[in-house]
């Protein structure tokens, strides 16, 4: 953009230059100084300089006023950038394809893309997106028993209902199917894959990736992939190639992967304590090196809150699930959850809470009114939910259009 300014000519440009000075006191001839008349030249020199100064000060702000913005003054500047543009994006079309396109409407094309539930719309509000973005990474870590298989599971679920196909590399060869049925899993639709080294348990996950046609993919876990030559190598011997470099190497062909297609991978990890150098605390670090910290998208952290008791028998844990990592929406986030061994994400109570809330249902003295129906207390009405699925399916969808429909 160019600039155009007037030349600025200063009224007291030749003030001083026919004048000499005197202690600061202007003179213009060699008679003798009084006191009195030096005072007086003094006070009338200071009006002299401050209206100098005033206007040196409107010259240069009516300098500042004739600077305008200028439109490019030929036009065809304007059409040769257009046409080279244009070519430029058309030679690199032809040779790399149309995912080389360059502009914005592509960006927020794929920064509002689609997602799957989580199966628990407290963890689908702390996402801010509604779920699990497809096209990315995802990773679940925690300590043991804190949820991260079951909250799994229940993506797999929801993709399901959703119409798609899902896979399970069981790495650890510990996916219960009855429990997965518990939880509303169709494993007659899962694939189930179960391979000894993590170079072909990658390499299946790749192809898959690569065929469009699976929308979950969920490795578990990152802790239990081992490489070809551990596997070979002796248990006390050197280790030729570390499970952080292959998980390095693996990831970068993965995540090329992933960004031509629509599925989400769910890496499921384990922690482990790292020992302060100091009297310091141990600093809990994850599995798989660095790179499992960079690549994904959505990193969510599981942690055991308490136990749930019915009378003197444990029927289950609350978790919390914590969005330590987040590239679509603000992290740091954090959701309370309930799970009930054998059934999964007890999700009846926050649906009501939050029909309640946003006016789906409503609540009365007396009870709570669902679809016609009175109910007389909270616990008859999470009942009422658990055994009526499609009720609980009205609700969720009323709701999720509600709080996640992009305007």
């Amino acid at each position: 953009m160019k600039l155009r300014a007037l030349k600025l000519i200063s009224p007291a440009s030749s003030l001083f230059h026919q004048s000499s000075r005197f202690n600061g006191i202007t003179t213009t001839s060699s008679s003798p100084i009084t006191f009195s008349s030096l005072l007086q030249r003094q006070q009338r020199n200071r009006v002299d300089l401050l209206g100098i100064r005033t206007r040196l000060l409107s010259s240069a702000v009516e300098m500042m006023s004739e600077f305008e913005y200028e439109r490019p003054a030929d036009d065809c500047e304007v059409m040769e950038k257009e046409a080279a543009l244009h070519l430029a994006v058309a030679q690199l079309s032809s040779e790399f394809g149309t995912g080389s396109m360059l502009s914005l409407r592509r960006f927020f094309g794929s920064r509002h893309a689609q997602v799957i539930p989580t199966g628990s719309l407290k963890l689908d509000m702390a996402l801010g997106i509604g779920g699990l973005p497809k096209g990315r990474i995802i990773e679940i870590f925690g300590q043991e028993a804190s949820g991260k298989t079951t909250l799994a599971l229940h993506v797999i679920k929801e993709a399901q209902k959703l119409g798609g196909y899902c896979a399970y590399v069981d790495v650890e060869n510990a996916l219960d199917p009855s429990l997965a049925e518990s939880i509303g899993v169709n494993t007659e639709d899962l694939l189930v894959s179960h391979l000894e080294s993590a170079e072909s348990s990658l390499s299946v996950v790749d192809t898959l990736i690569k065929s469009g046609s699976i929308d979950v993919i969920v490795v578990d876990s990152v802790a239990a992939l081992v490489p070809q030559s551990e596997l070979d190598s002796v248990v006390d011997g050197p280790l030729p190639k570390s499970q952080s470099r292959l998980m390095t190497q693996a990831l970068r062909k993965i995540h090329s992967s992933l960004g031509r297609s629509q599925t989400v991978l769910i890496f499921i990890n384990q922690v482990r304590y790292k020992p302060s150098d100091c009297f310091g605390q141990a600093t809990q670090v994850t599995c798989g090196g660095s790179a499992m910290k960079f690549y994904p998208a959505v990193r969510m952290k599981t942690m055991k809150a308490g136990l749930l008791r019915n009378e003197d028998e444990i029927t289950g844990v609350s978790i919390c699930v914590q969005v330590v990592k987040n590239k679509l929406a603000p992290a740091m986030k954090k959701a309370e959850l309930e799970i009930s061994f054998g059934k999964g994400i007890i999700s009846e109570a926050e649906v009501l809470e939050m029909a309640c809330t946003h006016g789906v249902i409503s609540r009365m003295i007396d009870g709570y009114k669902i679809e016609g129906k009175l109910l007389k207390d909270k616990q008859e009405a999470e009942k009422y939910l658990a055994e009526n699925n499609q009720v609980l399916d009205k609700l969720v969808g009323a709701l999720r259009s509600q709080l996640f429909e992009r305007r």
